[in-house]
């Protein structure tokens, strides 16, 4: 992982994040006309109550005084609806900015193939596309913006100031460069405060996301209390995170009213002075830089606090745009989508590594296979676990690129094939159902407004899943929850048989489909399963046996290489590896052969 600098004014990083306001260019300038004028309207008010003191108070003029306060007033509502209207804005843009950017990091992780997490933690991804972009968000709102306004106001005065009576001045003004220093000490340490926060964040949501996700083998392995003090203690770490930018925060602060007060004190010790050897000099000036001390401080305080957000808006981005920045993406240069596809699968030796980046000779998990299977029959993949048998399947899909041979369907590689086109033509029923917290409906769906109600229905009913269906509550519309946490196995196995059948592919692949139902239900969906397979070219993974003798080739893997090829009949002829599984698996039950 690249270091995060962090720097609050990476211009080509700041150019990138500003790229997301051009839609909402209207809205940014409006928003910056609003920072100069708020800027320019703050110094007002002081200078008009010094007038007052000096023309109105001082002088007994009563109505005069009452002209200037209802001005005053006026002045006061103008920029409270400034305020809101800038505030408003602000907020506005940086939310729908990121609004976009979001979108646009959701999708290009949705296209990142599989090895891509393989490597990166689901809770990092999460908080990416969370906290990290509402800091981002920060920018706008409380940021850049905001510290042009600062800045502005704060050069607004001090030119008044200046103009009004530059001796006063530069003794108001002496105490500035401590105040500098002590701004550039904080900024800097808040920076490394603040990359530790973010650091944790994705550590503590990394932890939540995959506890949360096992808790079942938590809880049936009784490891709460040990996952509890390990929850205690990356928790513990983001807390002291958080207290150490707070610690910085507490005396940065304090240091801040010092000097501000040091100011005061050399306001009034030099003005009074000023005073008493120059009677001439107008009291209201006094009063008038009194007010305008405050003014100074306050921006100059929060200038330091608004470049600590943007500084984070800029870690936030780099690490957001790290994410937009991988290219860890499946090439699709394919053009090919014929109206129909046949199925024909073709295996010309082929030699694949899941470690595909790496420098040393690749492990390979396939290796030199080759086979045929023509358009509407089935090839059964037969093997131990690590044999390679999903590797088979990863690499038609193309959720892994081979590295050695050649992989074609209807006698084209499938990369000539355009990658959306390839997938929705390959429906696979895996061991492990995914489903999502939705209804029964969308999840067989997948919301493709193309499949309708009454083709899902009628592949339930095909399936043997209508009944179940329609005694939930709400059939079809019935909310499975997370990962289908309301279903049985089989429950959920039979939904994802329906989904693999309203897609109405070309290729159907069982992966090892059937492992994970009990034998009434097995039974239930081996009949539905025969019909999917009619007119469909068809790959099925399995460790039952029973579910592949009809197949029209059996390959035995055996650490990524074919052992034994043929059909059922003739591998039990063999006196090889299918022939003593067969009978380690039928004939302790008394299955004839």
């Amino acid at each position: 992982m690249s270091k995060v600098t962090g720097e609050a004014f990476n211009f080509s990083l700041l150019k990138r994040v500003m790229a997301y306001v051009k839609p909402y260019r209207a809205m940014f300038i409006w928003s910056v006309l609003l920072t100069v004028l708020l800027a320019a309207l703050a110094p007002v008010r002081p200078m008009l109550v010094g007038f007052t003191l000096d023309q109105h108070i001082l002088k007994g003029d009563f109505g005069g005084l009452l002209t200037v306060t209802i001005l005053m007033l006026v002045l006061l509502g103008l920029q409270t609806v400034f305020q809101y209207a800038h505030t408003l804005l602000t907020n506005k843009l940086g939310q729908s900015a990121i609004r976009d950017l979001r979108i646009n990091v959701f999708n290009h992780i949705t296209k990142l193939r599989l090895k891509y997490f393989d490597k990166t933690p689901i809770g990092q991804l999460i908080t990416r596309t969370v906290s990290d972009l509402e800091t981002i968000a920060d920018i706008f709102s409380e940021g850049l913006i905001a510290m042009i306004g600062d800045l502005l106001q704060v050069i607004v005065i001090i030119s008044i100031m200046f103009y009004m009576d530059w001796k006063l001045s530069l003794a108001v003004l002496v105490p500035m460069p401590l105040l500098i220093i002590a701004t550039r000490i904080f900024q800097k340490a808040i920076k490394v405060a603040f990359q530790e926060v973010r650091a944790e964040v994705a550590n503590l949501n990394t932890f939540l996301q995959e506890h949360i996700s096992g808790i079942a083998i938590i809880q049936y392995f009784a490891r709460e209390d040990q996952e509890y003090k390990k929850f205690k203690k990356i928790n513990s770490r983001y807390r002291d995170a958080n207290i150490r930018s707070n610690w910085y925060y507490s005396i940065f602060f304090p240091v801040v009213e010092l000097i501000s007060a040091m100011s005061l004190g050399l306001l009034i010790w030099y003005g009074a002075k000023t005073i008493l050897s120059n009677p001439t000099i107008e009291p209201g000036i006094i009063t008038t830089f009194i007010m305008f001390i405050n003014m100074l401080f306050r921006p100059i305080r929060e200038l330091a606090d608004k470049f600590n957000t943007l500084q984070m808006g800029m870690v936030g981005a780099e690490r957001v745009f790290k994410v937009l920045d991988t290219h860890e993406t499946t090439a699709d240069d394919g053009t090919l989508k014929p109206e129909k596809l046949n199925g024909n699968i073709k295996f010309e030796k082929v030699w694949f590594s899941y470690d595909q980046d790496g420098e040393e000779q690749p492990k390979y998990v396939l290796k030199d296979i080759s086979f045929e299977v023509k358009s509407g029959q089935t090839v059964a993949l037969v093997g131990a676990t690590g044999a390679g048998k999903s590797s088979v399947i990863n690499i038609l899909n193309r959720f892994y690129e081979i590295q050695k041979g050649n992989v074609t369907i209807d006698g084209n590689a499938i990369g000539e094939y355009k990658l959306a086109y390839l997938r929705k033509n390959i429906a696979t029923v895996l061991q492990d159902v995914f489903l999502f917290s939705d209804t029964i409906f969308n999840n067989i769906t997948l919301n493709n407004p193309e499949i309708s109600f009454d083709e899902v229905v009628a592949a339930a009913k095909q399936v043997g899943a209508h009944n179940f269906i329609e005694r939930l509550p709400g059939g079809y519309y019935y909310n499975v929850m997370e990962r289908g946490a309301t279903l049985s196995a089989g429950q959920a196995q039979l939904i994802s048989f329906i989904r693999a059948l309203v897609y109405k592919p070309a290729v159907l692949v069982l992966d090892e489909a059937t492992s994970s139902v009990d034998t009434e239900t097995e039974l239930m969906i081996q009949n539905a399963i025969d019909k999917l397979m009619q007119g469909r070219t068809s790959i099925v993974i399995a460790h039952r046996l029973s579910t592949i003798q009809k197949a029209d080739l059996i390959i035995v893997l055996d650490k990524g290489e074919i052992k034994e090829k043929g059909t059922h009949q003739q591998l039990l002829k063999m006196d090889g590896y299918y022939k003593r599984l067969y009978e380690l698996q039928f004939s302790s039950v008394g299955i004839a052969r």
